[in-house]
């Protein structure tokens, strides 16, 4: 089952791919989750395919495995040659149903069901492919996907009434050491920081949820953060002032970060009738095979 989307930037696959293992698990699925693992180092030690736990070091696994499999405690593997890591998963793993996160276009990969996501506040954009605009493939490539979801985030937008669609909230401010602040128990001077495909929607859900935003840095998507990268927010007042990074962004920081550093752990809420949708394309799946 492939999660991916048409265009560049983020559309919010890596909470929709933790909702639906989560959902597939509680029906008694065993599920396992492939990716390719972008900014994973080649090590001669740990060859690709490579199986992604909270042992490896996310320099070797990339942002988006790792907190899949940290969020998920499902088997997660990695690779470029998705056709290999798929078998090897199988071998080892002998799962129920296998989530692609991200590949629509990996077209070697083999694939039942195709879940295409799209941002509800910036859609397709100026509707052009790359690199005049920020489309992949052609919007009539949706025609042939399986489900379309539209994120509608927190936008007022109808556009997320077209297709079923899923919003996501942040739920808490996590700490890095693992305590948990309620929302609106925080009144000091946030500050973003973010190395994400669309940080815009990083930006609204922190002002949706109240919080009081006195900056933003924003670093180019999969960056990999270096304690440096933070000079100029060593000094803010721990009391005062707080650093907000995404969960994404989180897992590349454990080495480095500071007492008043926190994450805004976001979760995905589908509608009714887009889990009832997802459920009928997989049962039907399962019952046919």
């Amino acid at each position: 089952m492939v999660i991916g989307n048409i265009s560049v930037g983020g559309t919010g696959k890596t909470p929709f791919v933790i909702y639906l293992t989560k959902l597939l698990t509680d029906k008694g699925l065993k599920v396992a989750i492939v990716s390719r693992g972008y900014g994973a180092k080649q090590d001669d030690v740990n060859p690709f395919p490579r199986h992604v736990n909270d042992l490896v070091d996310v320099s070797l696994t990339g942002d988006e495995p790792k907190l899949l499999a940290m969020r998920t405690n499902c088997p997660v593997y990695i690779g470029p040659d998705r056709t290999a890591v798929i078998s090897k998963v199988i071998d080892e793993q002998s799962p129920d149903i296998i989530i692609s996160d991200d590949g629509l276009q990996h077209y070697k990969m083999a694939r039942d069901i195709e879940v295409a996501l799209v941002d509800g506040a910036r859609g397709h954009g100026n509707g052009y492919l790359l690199p005049m605009g920020p489309l992949r493939e052609s919007v009539s490539r949706l025609e042939g996907v399986d489900c379309t979801v539209v994120n509608s985030g927190f936008a007022e937008s109808a556009v997320g009434r077209l297709y079923p669609d899923y919003r996501q909230v942040a739920s808490c401010l996590l700490g890095f050491d693992g305590s948990k602040k309620k929302l609106n128990e925080e009144t000091r001077q946030v500050h973003l920081v973010s190395g994400i495909g669309n940080p815009s929607r990083f930006e609204k859900t922190a002002q949706k949820a109240g919080l009081k935003i006195a900056s933003t840095t924003w670093f180019p998507d999969h960056h990999d953060f270096v304690e440096s990268d933070f000079e100029a927010l060593k000094e803010l007042d721990p009391n005062t002032d707080i650093v907000l990074m995404t969960e994404k962004d989180a897992v590349k920081c454990t080495h480095f970060y500071r007492e008043n550093w926190f994450i805004l752990p976001i979760e995905a809420v589908l509608s009714e009738p887009l889990e009832q949708q997802l459920l009928t394309l997989i049962n039907k799946l399962l019952n046919k095979n």
